[in-house]
């Protein structure tokens, strides 16, 4: 194996190790200090801090499947993309932003697998409002992942330029 390879290599296992790190760690700190739907503001009204467990997918989508069809639905299909995300990271050479996004992608989706295999649903804690804009409840492997999908498009955009 050459040093180019068992550095990419290695570089690929430290972004998702460190995405997957991150996700855990702020959870686990939400699990153990924060109320359910309790309400602390980090910055006003604008950032705060609520526990809540998501049985579902992106804004509860799918919490009311059957219970086979939900594990289908948002642990088996998205654990088999993950394995071949993870194939194709490292049989493919797409440039070092598009793999940093890919492994932002896959480091934010085992946490949330991670979670919902271990504790039958997904905690989310975080709520931003400004002006207009507004979030659903979120955490930290779902910043990873629209991190990873804005790095990949923006890359893409700038590339076609």
């Amino acid at each position: 194996m050459k040093i180019n390879t068992l550095f990419r290599y290695s570089m690929i296992f430290l972004i998702i190790a460190v995405n997957v790190g991150c996700d855990q760690i702020s959870k686990s700190a939400v699990r153990k200090n924060i109320e359910y739907h309790e309400n602390i503001q980090v910055v006003g009204d604008n950032i705060v801090l609520t526990k809540v467990e998501n049985s579902g997918a992106f804004l509860s989508l799918g919490d009311s499947l059957a219970p086979w069809a939900k594990n289908l639905l948002l642990t088996a299909f998205p654990s088999l993309t993950l394995l071949i995300l993870l194939f194709w990271l490292f049989s493919h050479n797409p440039g070092k932003w598009a793999l940093f996004g890919m492994c932002c992608i896959v480091g934010g989706g085992i946490g949330n697998i991670f979670d919902r295999m271990v504790y039958g649903s997904v905690t989310d804690f975080l709520f931003i409002q400004y002006g207009f804009f507004r979030t659903g409840i979120f955490n930290a492997a779902d910043v990873s992942i629209t991190a990873g999908i804005l790095v990949i498009v923006g890359q893409q955009l700038l590339r076609n330029r």
